[in-house]
Protein backbone atom coordinates (compact mmCIF):
# COMPACT_ATOMS: atom_id res chain seq x y z
CA UNK A 1 0.00 0.00 0.00
CA UNK A 2 1.36 3.59 -0.79
CA UNK A 3 1.90 6.02 2.07
CA UNK A 4 -0.18 8.73 2.47
CA UNK A 5 0.92 11.53 4.42
CA UNK A 6 -2.98 13.28 4.90
CA UNK A 7 -5.17 11.50 6.82
CA UNK A 8 -8.93 11.71 6.29
CA UNK A 9 -10.17 11.97 10.21
CA UNK A 10 -12.73 9.64 10.35
CA UNK A 11 -15.99 10.93 12.18
CA UNK A 12 -16.90 8.19 15.34
CA UNK A 13 -20.84 7.09 15.07
CA UNK A 14 -22.61 7.05 17.50
CA UNK A 15 -20.28 7.92 19.93
CA UNK A 16 -22.00 9.07 23.06
CA UNK A 17 -24.49 5.86 22.46
CA UNK A 18 -21.01 3.32 22.19
CA UNK A 19 -19.37 5.16 25.18
CA UNK A 20 -22.65 4.91 27.55
CA UNK A 21 -23.41 0.95 26.82
CA UNK A 22 -19.99 -0.06 27.19
CA UNK A 23 -18.34 1.04 30.02
CA UNK A 24 -20.14 -0.69 32.84
CA UNK A 25 -16.34 -0.12 34.89
CA UNK A 26 -14.47 3.18 35.05
CA UNK A 27 -11.61 1.28 36.60
CA UNK A 28 -11.87 -1.86 34.14
CA UNK A 29 -9.80 -3.17 31.09
CA UNK A 30 -11.37 -2.18 27.25
CA UNK A 31 -10.55 -2.86 23.98
CA UNK A 32 -11.52 -0.57 21.05
CA UNK A 33 -10.88 -3.65 18.19
CA UNK A 34 -11.22 -1.14 15.66
CA UNK A 35 -9.48 1.56 16.45
CA UNK A 36 -9.37 3.76 13.40
CA UNK A 37 -8.31 7.36 13.94
CA UNK A 38 -9.08 7.13 17.61
CA UNK A 39 -12.11 8.96 17.81
CA UNK A 40 -13.91 6.41 19.95
CA UNK A 41 -11.14 5.84 21.97
CA UNK A 42 -10.38 9.09 23.01
CA UNK A 43 -13.55 9.40 24.03
CA UNK A 44 -13.61 5.88 26.09
CA UNK A 45 -10.92 7.84 27.47
CA UNK A 46 -12.88 10.57 28.84
CA UNK A 47 -15.15 8.27 31.25
CA UNK A 48 -12.04 6.15 32.43
CA UNK A 49 -10.15 6.72 35.64
CA UNK A 50 -6.46 6.89 35.91
CA UNK A 51 -5.97 3.17 36.56
CA UNK A 52 -8.29 2.15 33.44
CA UNK A 53 -6.60 0.35 30.13
CA UNK A 54 -7.38 0.93 27.19
CA UNK A 55 -6.35 -1.06 24.36
CA UNK A 56 -6.81 -0.41 20.69
CA UNK A 57 -6.56 -2.53 18.01
CA UNK A 58 -6.13 -1.89 14.31
CA UNK A 59 -4.50 -3.71 11.13
CA UNK A 60 -4.07 -0.16 9.31
CA UNK A 61 -0.61 1.59 9.82
CA UNK A 62 -1.94 5.21 9.15
CA UNK A 63 -5.28 4.54 11.19
CA UNK A 64 -2.38 3.65 14.12
CA UNK A 65 -0.34 6.37 13.31
CA UNK A 66 -3.56 9.03 13.33
CA UNK A 67 -5.14 7.28 16.37
CA UNK A 68 -1.69 7.65 18.59
CA UNK A 69 -0.83 11.15 17.21
CA UNK A 70 -4.82 12.32 18.37
CA UNK A 71 -4.01 10.64 21.64
CA UNK A 72 -0.77 11.41 22.65
CA UNK A 73 0.91 10.36 25.90
CA UNK A 74 -1.72 8.40 27.47
CA UNK A 75 -0.50 5.85 30.19
CA UNK A 76 -3.89 4.57 30.31
CA UNK A 77 -3.63 3.87 26.51
CA UNK A 78 -1.62 1.28 24.53
CA UNK A 79 -2.36 -0.04 20.38
CA UNK A 80 -1.65 -2.90 18.72
CA UNK A 81 -1.19 -3.77 15.13
CA UNK A 82 -3.64 -6.72 13.92
CA UNK A 83 -6.93 -8.17 12.67
CA UNK A 84 -9.39 -8.35 15.15
CA UNK A 85 -10.25 -11.54 14.29
CA UNK A 86 -7.08 -12.73 16.30
CA UNK A 87 -7.71 -10.84 19.40
CA UNK A 88 -7.28 -13.67 21.06
CA UNK A 89 -4.07 -14.00 20.20
CA UNK A 90 -3.11 -10.10 19.88
CA UNK A 91 -3.82 -9.83 23.79
CA UNK A 92 -1.81 -11.43 26.54
CA UNK A 93 -3.10 -14.50 28.05
CA UNK A 94 -3.26 -12.65 31.64
CA UNK A 95 -6.26 -10.50 29.95
CA UNK A 96 -8.11 -13.98 28.99
CA UNK A 97 -11.19 -13.06 30.91
CA UNK A 98 -10.57 -9.88 32.59
CA UNK A 99 -11.62 -7.46 30.06
CA UNK A 100 -14.75 -5.73 30.52
CA UNK A 101 -15.84 -4.18 27.19
CA UNK A 102 -15.25 -4.96 23.26
CA UNK A 103 -15.75 -2.31 20.59
CA UNK A 104 -16.34 -3.32 17.47
CA UNK A 105 -17.06 -0.46 14.38
CA UNK A 106 -16.96 -2.22 11.38
CA UNK A 107 -16.82 -1.25 7.93
CA UNK A 108 -14.94 1.12 6.06
CA UNK A 109 -13.53 4.49 7.55
CA UNK A 110 -13.57 7.83 5.84
CA UNK A 111 -9.82 8.02 5.47
CA UNK A 112 -9.76 4.45 3.71
CA UNK A 113 -12.83 5.55 1.31
CA UNK A 114 -11.15 9.05 0.38
CA UNK A 115 -7.30 7.86 -0.26
CA UNK A 116 -7.92 7.43 -3.94
CA UNK A 117 -4.79 4.59 -3.92
CA UNK A 118 -6.40 2.43 -1.72
CA UNK A 119 -9.01 1.62 -3.87
CA UNK A 120 -11.96 1.23 -2.05
CA UNK A 121 -13.86 4.31 -4.05
CA UNK A 122 -15.42 4.28 -7.29
CA UNK A 123 -15.70 7.52 -7.28
CA UNK A 124 -11.96 8.22 -7.99
CA UNK A 125 -9.70 6.45 -10.24
CA UNK A 126 -7.84 4.18 -8.38
CA UNK A 127 -5.47 0.44 -8.48
CA UNK A 128 -7.49 -2.41 -7.59
CA UNK A 129 -6.63 -2.90 -4.60
CA UNK A 130 -9.28 -2.85 -1.03
CA UNK A 131 -6.31 -4.12 1.21
CA UNK A 132 -7.29 -3.05 4.55
CA UNK A 133 -3.58 -4.01 5.73
CA UNK A 134 -0.42 -4.89 4.43
CA UNK A 135 -1.23 -8.45 6.42
CA UNK A 136 -3.66 -9.64 3.96
CA UNK A 137 -1.91 -11.21 0.33
CA UNK A 138 -4.92 -10.76 -1.78
CA UNK A 139 -5.88 -7.67 -3.30
CA UNK A 140 -9.14 -6.66 -5.71
CA UNK A 141 -6.90 -6.88 -8.80
CA UNK A 142 -6.66 -10.99 -8.28
CA UNK A 143 -10.37 -11.27 -7.33
CA UNK A 144 -11.37 -9.63 -9.85
CA UNK A 145 -8.88 -10.94 -12.66
CA UNK A 146 -8.20 -13.91 -11.34
CA UNK A 147 -11.37 -15.77 -10.07
CA UNK A 148 -13.14 -18.04 -11.99
CA UNK A 149 -17.16 -17.18 -13.14
CA UNK A 150 -18.35 -18.95 -10.44
CA UNK A 151 -16.72 -17.36 -7.85
CA UNK A 152 -16.98 -14.38 -9.03
CA UNK A 153 -20.17 -14.47 -9.22
CA UNK A 154 -20.51 -15.81 -5.49
CA UNK A 155 -19.10 -13.14 -4.16
CA UNK A 156 -20.70 -10.30 -5.96
CA UNK A 157 -24.26 -12.15 -5.43
CA UNK A 158 -23.51 -13.01 -1.82
CA UNK A 159 -20.95 -10.27 -0.07
CA UNK A 160 -22.75 -7.61 -2.68
CA UNK A 161 -26.33 -8.77 -2.32
CA UNK A 162 -26.19 -7.70 -5.85
CA UNK A 163 -28.95 -9.64 -8.10
CA UNK A 164 -27.60 -9.27 -11.60
CA UNK A 165 -24.25 -11.47 -10.39
CA UNK A 166 -24.63 -13.53 -12.91
CA UNK A 167 -23.78 -10.63 -15.91
CA UNK A 168 -21.69 -8.61 -13.71
CA UNK A 169 -19.12 -11.42 -13.30
CA UNK A 170 -19.59 -12.16 -17.25
CA UNK A 171 -18.97 -8.67 -18.04
CA UNK A 172 -15.90 -8.32 -16.04
CA UNK A 173 -14.65 -11.74 -17.28
CA UNK A 174 -14.85 -10.54 -20.70
CA UNK A 175 -13.50 -6.96 -20.09
CA UNK A 176 -10.31 -8.74 -18.55
CA UNK A 177 -7.74 -7.70 -17.81
CA UNK A 178 -9.00 -4.49 -15.71
CA UNK A 179 -6.48 -3.09 -14.05
CA UNK A 180 -8.27 -0.02 -12.25
CA UNK A 181 -11.91 1.15 -10.19
CA UNK A 182 -12.86 3.31 -12.88
CA UNK A 183 -12.58 0.06 -15.28
CA UNK A 184 -14.39 -1.98 -13.04
CA UNK A 185 -16.79 0.56 -12.54
CA UNK A 186 -16.97 0.91 -16.16
CA UNK A 187 -18.09 -3.05 -16.15
CA UNK A 188 -20.53 -2.74 -14.11
CA UNK A 189 -22.34 0.29 -15.36
CA UNK A 190 -22.42 -1.85 -18.96
CA UNK A 191 -24.80 -4.33 -17.22
CA UNK A 192 -26.83 -2.26 -14.87
CA UNK A 193 -29.06 0.40 -15.90
CA UNK A 194 -31.26 3.35 -14.59
CA UNK A 195 -31.59 4.58 -11.18
CA UNK A 196 -30.26 1.45 -9.49
CA UNK A 197 -27.19 1.55 -11.43
CA UNK A 198 -25.32 3.40 -8.53
CA UNK A 199 -26.16 1.07 -6.09
CA UNK A 200 -25.16 -1.92 -8.09
CA UNK A 201 -21.72 -0.31 -8.19
CA UNK A 202 -21.47 -0.25 -4.68
CA UNK A 203 -22.75 -3.52 -4.32
CA UNK A 204 -19.88 -5.13 -6.66
CA UNK A 205 -17.52 -2.75 -4.69
CA UNK A 206 -18.65 -4.03 -1.14
CA UNK A 207 -18.50 -7.49 -2.10
CA UNK A 208 -15.23 -7.48 -3.15
CA UNK A 209 -13.70 -5.76 -0.80
CA UNK A 210 -15.39 -8.03 1.84
CA UNK A 211 -13.55 -11.06 -0.29
CA UNK A 212 -10.48 -9.54 -0.06
CA UNK A 213 -10.55 -8.92 3.74
CA UNK A 214 -11.95 -12.05 4.81
CA UNK A 215 -14.60 -9.07 6.50
CA UNK A 216 -17.46 -11.79 7.32
CA UNK A 217 -14.71 -14.44 8.89
CA UNK A 218 -12.92 -12.05 10.85
CA UNK A 219 -16.07 -10.66 12.43
CA UNK A 220 -17.20 -14.46 13.14
CA UNK A 221 -14.14 -14.96 14.38
CA UNK A 222 -14.07 -12.41 17.13
CA UNK A 223 -17.20 -12.89 18.38
CA UNK A 224 -16.36 -16.26 19.13
CA UNK A 225 -13.24 -14.95 21.07
CA UNK A 226 -15.16 -12.66 22.53
CA UNK A 227 -16.90 -14.95 24.95
CA UNK A 228 -13.19 -16.25 26.05
CA UNK A 229 -11.85 -12.69 26.39
CA UNK A 230 -14.67 -11.30 28.25
CA UNK A 231 -15.72 -11.40 32.43
CA UNK A 232 -18.87 -11.96 33.32
CA UNK A 233 -20.93 -9.02 33.26
CA UNK A 234 -18.48 -7.69 30.34
CA UNK A 235 -20.55 -5.94 27.42
CA UNK A 236 -19.40 -5.66 23.20
CA UNK A 237 -20.68 -2.85 21.04
CA UNK A 238 -20.89 -3.85 17.37
CA UNK A 239 -22.11 -1.10 15.03
CA UNK A 240 -22.25 -2.27 11.54
CA UNK A 241 -23.38 -0.90 8.11
CA UNK A 242 -24.89 -3.78 6.16
CA UNK A 243 -26.90 -6.44 6.17
CA UNK A 244 -24.84 -8.87 6.35
CA UNK A 245 -22.52 -7.74 9.07
CA UNK A 246 -25.64 -7.15 11.25
CA UNK A 247 -27.51 -10.55 10.86
CA UNK A 248 -23.92 -12.39 11.97
CA UNK A 249 -24.04 -9.86 15.14
CA UNK A 250 -28.13 -10.24 15.76
CA UNK A 251 -27.63 -14.23 15.60
CA UNK A 252 -24.48 -14.35 17.77
CA UNK A 253 -25.93 -12.01 20.44
CA UNK A 254 -29.29 -14.32 20.31
CA UNK A 255 -27.69 -17.34 21.00
CA UNK A 256 -23.79 -17.24 21.60
CA UNK A 257 -23.21 -19.07 18.37
CA UNK A 258 -23.39 -18.53 14.73
CA UNK A 259 -26.49 -20.71 13.80
CA UNK A 260 -28.66 -18.10 16.40
CA UNK A 261 -30.31 -21.03 18.05
CA UNK A 262 -30.30 -21.08 22.25
CA UNK A 263 -29.18 -23.96 23.04
CA UNK A 264 -31.24 -25.92 26.19
CA UNK A 265 -29.57 -28.35 28.96
CA UNK A 266 -31.28 -31.35 30.20
CA UNK A 267 -33.94 -29.41 32.18
CA UNK A 268 -35.22 -27.36 29.27
CA UNK A 269 -32.77 -23.91 30.80
CA UNK A 270 -31.28 -21.99 28.22
CA UNK A 271 -27.05 -22.18 27.91
CA UNK A 272 -26.64 -19.22 25.91
CA UNK A 273 -23.44 -17.54 27.65
CA UNK A 274 -24.56 -13.70 26.00
CA UNK A 275 -27.17 -11.78 25.99
CA UNK A 276 -27.96 -8.66 24.00
CA UNK A 277 -28.92 -5.97 26.43
CA UNK A 278 -30.04 -3.31 23.67
CA UNK A 279 -33.12 -4.15 22.92
CA UNK A 280 -32.32 -4.72 18.90
CA UNK A 281 -31.02 -2.31 16.91
CA UNK A 282 -29.72 1.09 18.15
CA UNK A 283 -29.91 3.81 15.14
CA UNK A 284 -28.13 7.38 14.93
CA UNK A 285 -30.39 10.34 15.44
CA UNK A 286 -31.80 12.16 12.42
CA UNK A 287 -29.50 15.24 13.93
CA UNK A 288 -26.44 13.18 13.82
CA UNK A 289 -27.15 11.71 10.09
CA UNK A 290 -27.78 15.57 8.94
CA UNK A 291 -24.04 15.98 10.68
CA UNK A 292 -22.38 13.34 9.53
CA UNK A 293 -24.23 11.17 6.17
CA UNK A 294 -22.03 8.23 6.51
CA UNK A 295 -23.92 7.20 9.93
CA UNK A 296 -26.76 6.94 7.71
CA UNK A 297 -26.78 2.92 7.65
CA UNK A 298 -25.21 2.26 11.11
CA UNK A 299 -26.91 0.14 13.10
CA UNK A 300 -25.79 -0.74 16.78
CA UNK A 301 -26.25 -3.96 19.02
CA UNK A 302 -25.16 -4.47 22.77
CA UNK A 303 -24.98 -7.67 24.33
CA UNK A 304 -23.01 -8.85 27.84
CA UNK A 305 -21.89 -11.78 29.20
CA UNK A 306 -23.94 -13.71 31.88
CA UNK A 307 -23.60 -16.61 34.26
CA UNK A 308 -24.60 -19.51 33.12
CA UNK A 309 -28.07 -21.03 35.02
CA UNK A 310 -27.85 -22.81 38.00
CA UNK A 311 -28.94 -26.28 38.02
Amino acid sequence: MTKNDTYYEHQPVLLEESVEYLITDSQGIYIDATLGGGGHSQALLSHLDSNAQLIGIDQDDEALSAANARIGQDNRFSSIKGNFGYLTRLLSPELHGEISGILLDLGVSTHQIKEADRGFTFQKEGPLDMRMSNLRGITAYQVVNEYSYEELRDVIYHYGEERLSREIASEIIDRRPIETTTELRDAVEAVVYGKHQIKSVARVFQGIRIEVNRELDMLRQVLDQSLELLKTDGRIVAISYHSLEDRIVKRFFRAGNHKGEIEKDFYGNPLSPIEEISGGIIRPSEEEVEQNPAARSAKMRVAQIIDPPEV
